[in-house]
């Protein structure tokens, strides 16, 4: 490590400390092991060497009786999965001290949305629902007493560190709880509370905090934004009491210690908001933020990688969820339908390997079921885990549980043993993450296919894994032909002949020798050599203004601190925080505002490979509702907005905002649309239409409008 500034000093000795503190066991099947930054909790921006745990907290275990529910509202037994069952952060701890979850490889847990619900039991058609699952917002700076108190909620914090786990929590800024416009008596009526004191409720809602448009019926983005997602009610972002509140709540929960965030419903809020609450958290305490937006079966919406790309977050990877359902649940499609999809995705998505891959979660029913057998669940866990993209596991999926829809999905854990294949495959495979960077970071090469069998190749540096899958559970496979990165040599399954692989001979030139894959087995062979020339394999945040402090993971960076380049313009000395061989963290320059390329070059003159689309924005950021009157269209046109800062495209109409809505909010031939601009700056901005590669913009001077230094505005200006 080399000279740090002063005011990261402390910092980083009590990370040193605490990797000092934590045992990380040798991994089976590695020959080289890295107790690395980028393998530590300390480690907030980096999730790629982490499998995630995803658990219902009220599902998972009751560990504190005296904080249970009284009276409808408790289900003891839990045979009403529409009520709560008492699972509490004591029953999270009680299993990490006891292992479990440590046992299993898993290092990240992502639990419930830790805010106050409401009370209250909403009755629908008859049926009594409650806010089990942390989704019916009241107060996002008081905790779920049913969950427990802040103590508890920092004791899990402190156990789950203490093992080496990070925490994500669920957050849903989007609504607060189910609401109707006519009858205040409705369950709580929406209401907002901050800190005790109530803002706003659904009903008379004079200071407009809530969108009042009626319910979506997602016909499109602009639709599922500005109306109510089914009956809760819709926070309304454009006003600056919002948009100050859920900086400060989230920075309250950032205070508590959590590593990570995983935002609900991001498709139904303005895209310039969110980017304008990232930034916010980006100055302040950046960590891993992934959002949810939903994509059905063979769905492939630009708006999505748009999202991902441009956010400032990342997303759950609904694109392989679906997938792999087709082929491993459902039968639907074969082994070429999941190569091609990588391979989309891996263009799609500028930091594919942010993306968190789920085989099932609790809006869609569970992947096991009477007709899908244990096999085809442990074939998708291998390729899940070993796949480019962060794993996250749903509860019980290690244990073979059942369910459809809600809440049959989100049934109560029914055990912890740790006999079952499946949770001996998670085992086996989530600690390779953290010992072979080729399956943290390496980009992914179809080796081998039919329609049934896919082998392919993870490869970062001089670190291999090939992945060998048979769907085929009645007919074995002969693989003829294989070629991969491996050097010659004889490679054991990292699985140890767990779903039925054995051991493959390599000879020159990467060339396997002919062998048998058995029906519906699974292999996994490593290479993992010491890395001495550099690669980057992970930047975070992908989003921030010169002064932020930039984590750089990968290998063979060396000892010696040498130079950081974004695009052209290097970064030496002091900007430089700390230099590991597998860890650099630097402060963003001071440059023109855009997206950069991120490379190293080391003290011996070594360049690495560029790691694009890191964000560099013009300064702290404001949301901005930008609204044109009188713009006419022909058919096929759309009106962008394009100004003159980074963030409005630079006068660029191939960068230009847009296509703005105009049916919501405001009705054609107005058009709106909420973006993240540079607090406290002057900008000149115009509207222009566009229709494919024509451009028509407006005539006159440029528009002006100076941003304020925090909170939200709106300009309204007519098209010239």
């Amino acid at each position: 490590m080399i000279r740090l500034w002063r005011s990261t000093y402390v910092a980083v000795l009590l990370a040193a400390m605490l990797l000092a503190s934590l045992h990380i066991p040798a991994l089976q099947g590695s020959t080289t092991v890295y107790a690395a930054p980028d393998t530590s909790v300390a480690n907030k921006q980096n999730f790629s060497t982490d499998v995630i745990y995803q658990l219902f907290t009220d599902r998972f275990r009751n560990g504190n009786t005296a904080n249970d529910p009284t009276g409808a509202a408790f289900s003891a037994s839990c045979t009403n999965l529409r009520l709560y069952c008492g699972g509490d952060w004591q029953g999270i701890i009680d299993k990490i001290n006891d292992n479990y979850f440590t046992n299993m490889g898993i290092t990240a847990l992502w639990i419930s949305q830790p805010v106050e619900n409401i009370y209250s039991i909403v009755n629908y058609s008859g049926t009594s629902i409650t806010s089990y699952h942390g989704y019916w917002a009241r107060d996002f700076k008081r905790t779920n007493p049913y969950f427990g108190s802040f103590t508890d909620f920092t004791n899990l914090i402190n156990a789950a560190h203490a093992k080496n786990i990070k925490v994500i929590i669920d957050f849903a800024p989007n609504h607060t709880s189910p609401a109707m416009e006519t009858n205040s008596a409705f369950a709580e009526n929406g209401r907002l509370y901050d800190n005790g004191t109530l803002l706003a409720g659904y009903t008379g809602d004079m200071n407009g905090l809530f969108h009042h448009n009626g319910g979506t019926d997602f016909s499109s983005l602009e639709n599922g934004i500005y109306k109510n997602l089914y009956d809760l009610a819709d926070i309304n972002h454009n006003k600056t009491i919002t948009d100050t509140y859920f900086k400060d709540a989230i920075k309250l929960w950032l205070d508590l210690g959590i590593d990570g965030i995983r935002v609900d419903a991001v498709k139904h809020m303005p895209l310039g908001w969110q980017k304008n609450w990232m930034s916010a958290i980006n100055e302040y305490k950046p960590v891993f933020t992934f959002g949810e937006w939903f994509l059905g079966v063979n769905e492939v919406d630009p708006n999505n990688h748009k999202f991902a790309n441009e956010s400032g977050m990342s997303l759950l990877d609904f694109q392989f969820n679906q997938k792999v359902r087709q082929v491993f649940r459902d039968n639907t499609d074969t082994m070429y339908g999941l190569d091609s999809m990588l391979s989309s995705t891996a263009a799609s998505y500028h930091q594919v390997n942010d993306l968190v891959t789920f085989i099932d979660n609790h809006d869609m029913d569970r992947f096991k079921t009477s007709s899908v057998n244990n096999r085809s669940l442990e074939l998708a866990l291998a390729l899940t885990l070993t796949s480019r993209g962060v794993p996250a596991i749903y509860y019980g999926t290690e244990h073979y549980l059942t369910g459809n829809g809600d809440p049959g999905n989100r049934g109560p854990m029914t055990s912890f043993s740790q006999t079952t294949t499946a949770f001996n495959v998670i085992k086996k495979l989530a600690p390779l993450r953290k010992s072979n960077p080729a399956i943290a970071y390496g980009t992914t090469q179809q080796r081998w296919i039919n329609n049934d069998v896919y082998i392919f190749e993870r490869k970062f540096g001089n670190s291999v894994a090939v992945v060998a899958i048979n769907r085929n559970q009645s007919a074995s496979a002969s693989i003829g032909g294989l070629l991969t990165s491996l050097p010659a040599g004889t490679y054991t399954d990292a699985l140890g002949g767990l779903l039925g692989g054995s051991s493959i001979s390599v000879g020159s030139g990467g060339a396997a020798s002919t062998f048998t894959l058995a029906a519906g087995a699974a292999a996994v062979w490593q290479y993992t050599p010491a890395q001495t020339s550099p690669v980057v394999g992970h930047v975070g945040p992908v989003m921030g203004k010169a002064g932020t402090v930039v984590t750089i993971d990968g290998r063979g960076f060396g000892g010696t601190a040498g130079t950081v380049y974004f695009g052209t313009t290097a970064v030496s000395g002091a900007q430089i925080v700390s230099w590991e061989d597998t860890q650099i963290k630097v402060i963003a320059p001071a440059a023109a505002a855009g997206l950069y390329q991120v490379k190293i070059r080391t003290a011996g003159a070594v360049d690495s490979n560029a790691y694009n689309g890191f964000n560099l924005l013009t300064g702290s950021q404001v949301s901005i509702r930008f609204v044109v009157n009188n713009a006419t269209t022909a058919l096929g046109e759309n009106v962008y907005l394009v100004g003159n800062v980074a963030e409005l495209g630079s006068w660029t109409p191939a960068k230009a905002i847009g296509p703005m809505f105009n049916t919501v909010m405001a009705a054609y031939p107005t058009w709106y649309y909420d973006v993240s601009v540079p607090a406290n700056t002057a900008l000149q901005f115009k509207f222009i239409k566009k229709n494919g590669s024509t451009v028509t913009w407006e005539s006159g001077s440029n528009h002006t409008f100076t941003t304020p230094s925090s909170g939200i505005a709106t300009i309204t200006v007519n098209w010239q």
